[in-house]
């Protein structure tokens, strides 16, 4: 009735199985040797009679038989032994105590053919035979000393259990980017899609440099949108990298749209090669509120440290002071002088012409009252520190160059205009980030107001490096501009960088409503939210405890991060991860990737090295660029004088000149 369950009975049994092998191997050396064992006196009648009867079973018809069942048993009874585990021991060692034992066990046969003394021949052969038998009962001890359970030292990483199923379909549309790639799933490697099947909810690119942002992902978002009939808007931070791409892509594939889209450019390096186009069209500013927002970009991109004192006097002064003046040229002669290098300019004149001037337009009266206040009653103190400040900033962007592109008119902002489709490429120079920067926040700015309204061409706007440009509305472009077809891809290098630059609360924001993310190698606060945001899936868990009888082993499942931040801090270039949106007539189950995506190299460098250059808009030299650039302050010349002049001859007017 005993079995296996009760450890004591096992043991006796094995006890037993043990005792049977050595008397087997006994009733050998008496069997073989029995000739010395005579002389020895150490044979018995009993014993004799024992052995006759052995004899007929046929166990020692084979001088090796009778040893293969004495082995046999030694086998079985060790089977069973449990040892003291001793991590130091390997099966090198067990296996030459058992080759040993076996050699010296059954190659002792051969000592039967020596020719010596029988006794003598009896000692040798059952001292060496016994010496073999003891060497295999050492090497089964180490055998189960040894601990046979070991933890997979071959993904020491923990990757093959924090794989998991990733989207293997082609799921497209006609606003969709899709992106081929692999991921491992345990120890396979499989083909998957990154389907960003409604880039209408942003999508957000980040990576650090060399992460490969733009040529895995942002260069696809352009290729696919234009060829599915997009028209675009593309901020290119290292210009022409991102625009090359739009062009050659436009010229591939322009004979696709229902109304051929005009392709523009803004470069401030090439001006010959540079559309020109005025951020302040009159026609574009509907009421006071537009040039607000105007001069509060314009600002705030100029002095980064603003955007989180946004609020306080001496950040709305200055912005309130800049309002009036774009509203002011808007409004004066129908806006024929209502462009920036002109708000520029006018902002320097000196302040009695300059708020003769603005008192004239009543719609920004409330505007300019406490600065006019000021001046009249001798606070110049604080005069100063409400306008010097917009003076100082604005002075920066006082460049021919920057002038003659921006008093230009080429093309309007509104790229998805159904009759008029455009893909504008906007380029920045590292180099000089914070002119340029506040310059072609301007643009953007502007761009938007005119881009999120209903009944528009659908449309695309890549920002690359997008902390460098500020726009006080993206979160509202990103929430709203899915209803009117607006897709807005964000790329940028971490989390703390927008946060750096537009204040915590704002790039919380940012973050939080984007519903497609597509991640590189990042670090720190940004890794550890997109570990969160991936989420949790059921890991095997397994561990294991060594005594001196036994190895225990446990194994269970529990909820783990999909991709710990560790691992996201240590992708290579072309990894990445992340989520994406799906929508109600598209559902997908499986939003969440690791995965590397697949660029055909070859074929990218073949096409990049076909690419036609961007072409040159308009042969300029030097003279051309300073004579505009003398025009627009002789213009701010010619309105001071004229305006001057016409309230000093009319009686009813001549009280509004400010003398000091």
């Amino acid at each position: 009735m005993q079995t296996g369950e009760n450890e004591q009975a096992l043991r006796k049994i094995l006890d037993m199985t043990r005792l049977i092998s050595i008397a087997l191997l006994c009733l050998h050396f008496y069997y073989y040797t029995y000739n010395a064992f005579s002389q020895w006196h150490l044979v018995n009648e009993f014993a004799d009679t024992i052995l006759r009867i052995i004899t007929r079973t046929g166990l020692f018809d084979n001088f090796h038989l009778s040893k293969l069942f004495c082995f046999g048993f030694l086998f079985i009874s060790l089977l069973g032994a449990k040892g003291r585990k001793d991590e130091k021991l390997g099966y090198k060692t067990a296996f030459l105590w058992l080759a040993l034992g076996l050699l010296l066990f059954f190659m002792s046969y051969l000592l039967m053919f020596l020719k010596l003394q029988s006794t003598d021949i009896a000692l040798l052969y059952i001292a060496i035979t016994a010496t073999g038998f003891i060497f295999l009962l050492t090497a089964g001890t180490i055998f189960s000393r040894i601990i046979t359970k070991k933890l997979n030292s071959d993904d020491i990483f923990n990757e093959e259990n924090e794989t998991f199923p990733q989207e293997e379909r082609l799921l497209e549309n006609e606003y969709s980017v899709n992106l081929p790639a692999q991921y491992h799933l345990k120890d396979q490697v499989r083909k998957s899609w990154i389907n960003i099947i409604n880039p209408f909810r942003a999508l957000l690119v980040l990576g650090s440099p060399g992460s490969g942002k733009s040529y895995f992902v942002i260069r696809h978002v352009i290729t696919q949108h234009i060829r599915k009939g997009f028209a675009m808007f593309v901020y290119d931070f290292k210009y022409d990298d991102l625009t090359i791409i739009a062009y050659n892509t436009w010229l591939e594939y322009k004979a696709h749209y229902l109304i051929c889209p005009k392709f523009y450019s803004i470069n401030f390096d090439d001006l010959s090669r540079s559309h020109r186009c005025n951020p302040l069209v009159p026609s574009a500013m509907t009421d006071i509120t537009d040039s607000s927002e105007s001069a509060r970009t314009i600002l705030l991109g100029l002095n980064r440290e603003w955007i989180k004192r946004q609020g306080d006097f001496f950040v709305e002064s200055p912005i309130n002071f800049l309002t009036a003046i774009i509203w002011y040229l808007k409004k004066y002669k129908e806006g024929q002088y209502c462009t920036l290098p002109h708000v520029i300019e006018l902002m320097q004149i000196d302040y009695d012409d300059l708020f003769t001037l603005l008192r004239t337009e009543k719609e920004i009266e409330v505007l300019i009252n406490p600065f006019i206040n000021a001046y009249l009653n001798d606070v110049m103190e604080q005069l100063e520190g409400q306008i010097a400040s917009a003076k100082v900033a604005m002075a920066r962007l006082s460049s021919p160059q920057l002038y003659y592109v921006l008093s230009g008119n080429d093309f309007t902002l509104d790229i998805n205009n159904p009759e008029d489709p455009k893909i504008i490429c906007m380029g920045n120079n590292p180099q000089k980030i914070q002119i340029y920067g506040a310059v072609l926040s301007l643009y953007v700015n502007r761009l938007l107001k005119l881009v999120n309204q209903k009944g528009k061409q659908k449309s695309s706007l890549v920002f690359d490096e997008f902390p460098t440009i500020y726009l006080n509305n993206i979160d509202s472009l990103i929430a709203t501009g899915r209803s009117n077809k607006v897709a807005t891809c964000l790329g940028m290098q971490d989390f703390s960088q927008l946060r750096k630059d537009y204040g915590r609360e704002q790039a919380d924001v940012i973050m939080n409503i984007a519903g497609n993310i597509i991640s590189g190698q990042v670090s720190g606060d940004t890794a550890k939210q997109l570990s969160e945001r991936v989420g949790k899936i059921m890991q095997d868990r397994e561990s294991f405890s060594i005594n001196s009888g036994d190895t225990s082993v446990s194994r269970s499942k529990q909820l783990e991060l999909a991709v710990p931040a560790s691992k996201i801090s240590s992708l290579s270039s072309g990894e990445f991860v992340g989520m994406v949106a799906d929508d109600p007539n598209c559902k997908i189950k499986l939003k969440t990737f690791h995965s590397e995506i697949l660029n055909d190299h070859n074929a990218l460098e073949k096409e990049a090295n076909n690419y036609k250059e961007i072409p040159i808009v308009r042969k300029l030299n030097n003279e051309i660029i300073q004579r505009n650039y003398f025009q627009i302050k002789q213009d701010i010349q010619d309105i001071v004088h004229y305006e001057m002049d016409r309230l000093v001859s009319d009686p009813e007017l001549s009280y509004m000149v400010l003398k000091k």
